[in-house]
Order: C-alpha cells, then sequence, then structure tokens
C-alpha cells in the first residue's frame, strides 16, 4: 500500500477521495477479520459497496475488545485510550508510525504553517502518567521536529511554565501550548498571564480530575486565563491517525484524506440526510489503511457551512449498544 499512502495526501477532490475511499473499503473487508466479519453479519456485498454512502462503519467501541489489525501485519506500537479507573481502554495497534508521523505533521503544517516557526510547549499530565498516549507520541514528535531548545513538556511545573511563557512572550516568539483542560486550569488559577498571540490548544476536559464543566464554559474561563482571543482544539483520538482542527473555537474542519458523515439519531446503520441536523459522527480517516478507516464514534455532531462541522456531546451506553451486539 505504499502508492496507496503517498495519494492519500495528495487527494484533490471530493471525487478522487471517493475512489481512495472505496480502494481501501475493499483492502479493509478483505484482510482485516474484524472489519469483514461485522459488514458480513450486516449483510453487506462488498460488491455492491461503490460510494461513500453504502460503507458499513465500525463501532468504535470494538477497540476495545478486538485486535483490528490487517492481516500480515504486525504492530510497532500500540497506543491505548485514557478513561476512568476500571473502564476498559481502547486498544490501536499500530503497524506503521510512519505513516501516522506524516499524517500528523502534513495535517499541522497544512493548518498552521511550518513547525520549526513555533515552540512547541505542553501541559499533558494525565496522558503522560498513562503512557502509550497517541497525543503525547505527536506533540513529543512536533516538540522534536521544531528544534527549539524552549520547547517541552512542563507536567505540574507551573513555575517553570509561567517563566517561559513570559519569556517568549517578550522575545514575540510564536509559541503553541498543548493542554488537557484541567491542568490548563490548575495553571490559570495559579497565575494569569496576558499573552494575546499564544496559540492555547484544549486536547480534552478534566479527565476525572476536576467537575466536569462545558465546552464553552471551560474556553471562556481559559480566554480570560491567558487573555487570548480563542481557544484552538483538536478532533482527534486513540483510534485515528488523523485529526481536525478548531482554529474558531467552536468548529472543526478536516485534511483532504478525513471525512465526517452524520449518522441518524434513531438508526445507526443510516446516514442522516438532513444536514441541518445532528447525528452521530462517522469517520472516513484514509491515513487508517492497517486497522480500519471507517468508524462509528459515539460522538454527536452537526453540519455547518464550507464542510465544517461542530461537536455536540456524546451518546451513551445504552444508545450504541446494539451495533455492538451484531459482533457478540
Amino acid at each position: 500500500m505504499t502508492d496507496f499512502q503517498e495519494q492519500i495526501f495528495h487527494i484533490n477532490s471530493p471525487a478522487e477521495f471517493e475512489h481512495l475511499a472505496l480502494q481501501l473499503f475493499h483492502f479493509q473487508y478483505e484482510n482485516v477479520q474484524v472489519y469483514q466479519k461485522y459488514a458480513q453479519a450486516l449483510k453487506i456485498n462488498p460488491q455492491q459497496v461503490d460510494s461513500l454512502e453504502k460503507i458499513p462503519f465500525l463501532p468504535i467501541s470494538l477497540f476495545k475488545t478486538h485486535k483490528i489489525m490487517a492481516n500480515g501485519c504486525s504492530e510497532q506500537t500500540i497506543f491505548e485510550s485514557s478513561g476512568t479507573t476500571g473502564m476498559q481502554p481502547s486498544k490501536h495497534y499500530i503497524a506503521d508510525t510512519q505513516l501516522y508521523e506524516k499524517s500528523f505533521t502534513t495535517c499541522f503544517e497544512q493548518f498552521f504553517g511550518a513547525t520549526e516557526n513555533y515552540v512547541i510547549l505542553a501541559l499533558l499530565p494525565s496522558y503522560i502518567e498513562r503512557g502509550n498516549s497517541s497525543l503525547v507520541y505527536m506533540v513529543d514528535y512536533l516538540i522534536k521536529r521544531c528544534q527549539h531548545t524552549q520547547s517541552g513538556f512542563y507536567g505540574y511545573n507551573f513555575d517553570a511554565l509561567k517563566k517561559q511563557l513570559e519569556t517568549l512572550k517578550d522575545r514575540q516568539q510564536k509559541t503553541i501550548l498543548f493542554g488537557v483542560g484541567f491542568a490548563l486550569l490548575d495553571f490559570i488559577e495559579q497565575y494569569s498571564i496576558h499573552f494575546p498571540d499564544l496559540i492555547v490548544f484544549e486536547t480534552g476536559g478534566m479527565k476525572t480530575r476536576r467537575k466536569e464543566i462545558s465546552r464553552a464554559d471551560l474556553h471562556q474561563r481559559l480566554q480570560e486565563g491567558f487573555h487570548v482571543p480563542v481557544i484552538y482544539s483538536e478532533y482527534g483520538m486513540t483510534e485515528l491517525l488523523s485529526q481536525a482542527y478548531s482554529t474558531d473555537g467552536n468548529t472543526f474542519q478536516c485534511p483532504a484524506w478525513m471525512k465526517i458523515l452524520l449518522r441518524d439519531m434513531q438508526d445507526p446503520l443510516s446516514l442522516q440526510t438532513d444536514l441541518h441536523k445532528k447525528g452521530g459522527i462517522n469517520v472516513i480517516d484514509l491515513a487508517n489503511i492497517y486497522s480500519c478507516a471507517f468508524i462509528a464514534t459515539q460522538d454527536i455532531g452537526r453540519f455547518c457551512n464550507n464542510n465544517q462541522f461542530e461537536v455536540l456531546g456524546r451518546f451513551d451506553n445504552a444508545d450504541i449498544r446494539g451495533c455492538n451486539m451484531l459482533m457478540e
């Protein structure tokens, strides 16, 4: 699939995306046993899958219970999801770490320009503590790629982070701060900093460390604490090798090799035909060549203008149970 890897990062049209998606569907139907079994349970005839709308989407929760990997592949690493104590994490078996690196660096630089323009700081204590985090892998790689000695991870060392941010602000250095929600809140409650040009990436919520608050409330508090006009976000997850980015604090946009479709809220096997209504988020990630590129997430979303989308919340476990029973 070497040629396929090159093609996905040079997609120029919806028709080209659909052609490659269908090609990948047939490859994964033949080579990813869990996906094939799920498609067969739905009585999918692969020869009749000739459009995006006919592709079956694998429930994301199956990454918790099954090894999803193409025949003949072996894992170079395994990414694990975060979760509360006692929860079974998702595991994403990665056959090609270079493919992941190509995906996230290409996407990052399409949205934000050359990595070396930035100092990259990270406040991700919970992810580092857990280990095997795809987010930590990505941020660590970007830190090394940017080649600024000021870049790095800060854990709970808020004093050092405050001093570094003040120094970078005085130097007018372009700076990105990746942080999990609870740690960013902890930081601004201890220190208030006026750095309007800082790009703050909120990478998740409270992770059981603090009382959950709405994303809008979280962003408002962070804007006030850092004195920035907007909080950036990424839409990514352990089970994906690509991310969508939000640069306005609300709507997300995908790179050319990633696409969002919405499924009907009442019928998880049908797509939402009314683009003004909310639906379950299905993701096509063409970088997921050796696991599964077609994933039905537990998130709820809505389309906006210019192929952008909002993330509105999540289904509860009862809402997604029906599809999983097909694999039991």
